[in-house]
């Protein structure tokens, strides 16, 4: 192994290790701005989907938070005692749940609007940055779907 390669390995070179830490930084980093809201990282995110996709079924909603069931499932169940969503069986197809917001949950959006810019500013990100690195994310995202699982 060269020394090249010895870099490679060193923690602190680890893509991995680095989207790790932002994750678990950032996300705690939007507990106190959710708190006052009710509503904890991985609720938020799916009140984000349901205000811009709603009504959904329950796979939609899967898809589009990359969750599985097992993990969407009680976090729903804790939206629904919150008051915020509410489930129906699809009448097209009783097997299907579908998922909206009730007036609580859409009125939550109100306050919602004021997230994206009070964590920018937390996180000292200007307004490019965050789009430079959604656009990033977005890549890795496609890019990690993509690769061989085996």
């Amino acid at each position: 192994m060269n020394l090249q390669d010895e870099e490679l390995l060193q923690l602190e070179k680890q893509v991995c290790f680095g989207l790790a830490v932002a994750s678990r930084t950032v996300i705690s980093a939007y507990k106190p701005v959710l708190d006052p809201m009710g509503l904890t990282h991985p609720q938020y995110l799916v009140m984000l989907a349901l205000w811009e996709f709603a009504p959904m079924s329950a796979r939609e909603l899967s898809d589009q938070l990359h969750l599985d069931p097992g993990t969407l499932s009680p976090l729903l169940k804790r939206l629904e005692t919150a008051g915020l969503i509410v489930k129906t069986r699809n009448p097209q197809d009783e097997r299907a749940i579908v998922i909206t917001t009730t007036e609580q949950g859409a009125a939550l959006r109100t306050e919602a609007v004021k997230v994206p810019k009070e964590m920018m500013k937390r996180l000292n990100l200007s307004l490019e940055d965050a789009v430079e690195l959604r656009t990033i994310l977005d890549r890795m995202i496609a890019a990690g779907s993509a690769a061989p699982k085996g």
